[in-house]
């Protein structure tokens, strides 16, 4: 027996609705090899990559295994600096059309796993991911007080192009950072237009600050889906 998730998923917006697993709002996409951004994906891709997203969260059963399949889903998606290595290093994550379908499928082994009946998303949400045109992405980097990405400007450089946002997110307010270097940690989102970007290029996000720094993301799209 299956049922389908029900509910107002408006999946343009930039803050998270699926409120029972909040913290996937943020997942990252699952386990991929060296390809370039999907940008048309068929009816089948789009099982495969749920399927991506679900298999290695059923298989999660222990709160340690969780956090390792989100670790490792994160990394798939991760242009810039590893948070790992550089805790302050200026990131972004690429939420792809394969991403927001992979962490589909790991809601769908979360609700399944809760109720204990097989889970799946509604068609009409599989279709509007595989008919977005815009890429988002969360960037994350760090300053030296709460206000610091407040008024950032980003822009997308891929050789002479400059490819600007057709929306710009509000920064969040800087949340205090326990490891080494700045003091604050912030985020906040864009979004590209696939049709004005290559999805193969390697590419360099530019992050501008109100105070004049500067921050360069370099993000090799051949190695994102």
């Amino acid at each position: 027996m299956s049922v389908m998730i029900k509910g107002d998923m408006n999946i343009y917006r930039h803050k998270r609705v699926w409120g029972l697993a909040g913290f996937l709002g943020v997942c990252l996409i699952g386990f991929g090899t060296a390809w370039a951004i999907d940008v048309k994906l068929s009816a089948e891709d789009a099982q495969k990559a749920l399927e991506a997203g679900r298999i290695p969260m059923e298989k999660a059963n222990l709160p340690e295994d969780v956090k390792k399949v989100l670790q490792q889903a994160s990394l798939a998606a991760r242009v810039g600096a590893d948070p790992e290595k550089e805790p302050c290093g200026a990131s972004a994550i690429l939420r792809t059309k394969r991403y927001r379908l992979e962490a589909f499928g790991r809601q769908e082994a979360v609700e399944s796993k809760k109720r204990k009946i097989d889970v799946r998303m509604p068609e009409e949400f599989i279709k509007k991911v595989m008919d977005m045109p815009n890429m988002e992405i969360e960037v994350q980097l760090c300053g030296d007080d709460e206000y610091f990405a407040e008024g950032a400007v980003i822009e997308l450089h891929q050789g002479s192009k400059r490819i600007k946002p057709i929306d710009i997110g509000k920064a969040e307010r800087g949340r205090k950072n326990e490891g080494q270097g700045p003091a604050f940690r912030s985020r906040f989102t864009a979004l590209f237009a696939y049709e004005q970007f290559d999805s193969n290029a390697k590419s360099v996000f530019v992050v501008n600050l109100q105070d004049g720094q500067e921050a360069r993301i370099p993000a090799d799209f051949s190695k994102v889906r």
